[in-house]
């Protein structure tokens, strides 16, 4: 049985299209080849954020084309990545607190609390409390409750008080790892076995393996088991 079809508008241009896509499969069902704002299609990497309005909606959307479904008298603007403000630091050489966050980002003083980056999320992360806890200097917790952003911008785009909530995140998880988060001692040796050149000859036999038997090495690999 044929799906049936909706009319959608891309850049104010109309197509119609199966009611059963996702945005970027029906900007492609209509012709569209995408060069950018198309990555992984399973909503992990954030690059196909779209602004959409839907029939006798005043309200602007956003979602990501990847996992949003088409719906008649769609109207869309894809924004393949958010041009949001995004500070410039070294992390070694700042302190994990709510000085630097507000040095860096002073607009989260703006916060109203207003919850719209919530409910803009894909990802159903808690933004508006990963933003309070980086207000309060709480970095361990904003790091945590950021963990999956996947840096679509959608946030900011919804946000009133103009915060660029995901980098925000991507500053408390930066200091979270080099300042708070405990050291991995296994790590710290291997990277100085590394370093001391252990696995130079191993490396440079893999160099000169053919694709095929990297594959087999790979298929045939022990996995070992979690404790």
């Amino acid at each position: 049985m044929a799906s049936e079809m909706v009319t959608i508008y891309v850049m104010g241009k109309a197509y119609e299209v199966p009611r059963d896509l996702t945005i970027m499969k029906a900007m492609e069902y209509a012709g569209y080849r995408f060069i950018r704002g198309c990555g992984c299609r399973g909503a992990f990497c954030g690059a196909c954020g779209t602004v959409y309005r839907t029939k006798d909606d005043y309200r602007l959307k956003v979602g990501l084309a990847c996992q949003e479904m088409v719906q008649d008298e769609m109207y869309l603007a894809e924004i393949p990545f958010f041009p949001g403000n995004k500070a410039t630091y070294n992390v070694d050489k700042l302190k994990p607190n709510s000085e630097t966050v507000l040095k860096l980002y002073p607009e989260v003083f703006r916060c109203l609390s207003c919850n719209a980056c919530t409910k803009a999320c894909p990802q159903d992360i808690e933004v508006m409390e990963y933003v309070q806890a980086a207000l309060r200097g709480d970095i361990e917790k904003a790091a945590d409750l950021s963990f999956d952003c996947i840096l679509c911008g959608l946030c900011a785009a919804r946000c009133p008080a103009e915060i660029v909530q995901y980098n925000v995140a991507l500053l408390c998880r930066r200091l979270y790892s080099a300042k708070i988060a405990p050291r991995a001692k296994h790590l710290d040796k291997r990277v100085k076995e590394v370093k001391r050149g252990k696995f130079d000859k191993e490396l440079a036999k893999l160099m000169k393996m053919k694709k095929s038997q990297l594959a087999k090495l790979y298929s045939e690999r022990e996995i070992q088991k979690a404790d």
